[in-house]
């Protein structure tokens, strides 16, 4: 017998950190555990927390973010599978 355990997220606009523009700050909402980087979440990169995006590198290049008053660099592929919800 096989399970398959997978959550459902019934918001229809899933955002991601990549979808961010300069400027703007969200909340983090929810990542895959096992394909973040284990410094990422030491840093304070965890659900509940507010991030903001500061630059993004030329050439599809690493997002700068300041979680927690500290300032970090990530791929763009790690953004996108960070879950957001917006600040208005």
């Amino acid at each position: 017998m096989y399970f398959c355990f997978f959550k459902i997220n019934l918001n229809k606009d899933v955002l991601t950190i990549a979808d961010l523009k300069k400027g703007e700050t969200a909340i983090i909402l929810d990542f895959p555990i096992d394909s973040i980087p284990l410094k990422l979440i030491e840093m304070g990169c965890l659900p509940g927390n507010e991030i903001s995006l500061v630059q993004t590198a030329i050439f599809n290049g690493p997002l700068f973010l300041t979680i927690n008053e500290s300032n970090i660099a990530i791929r763009k592929d790690t953004a996108a599978q960070i879950q957001i919800e917006k600040v208005l």
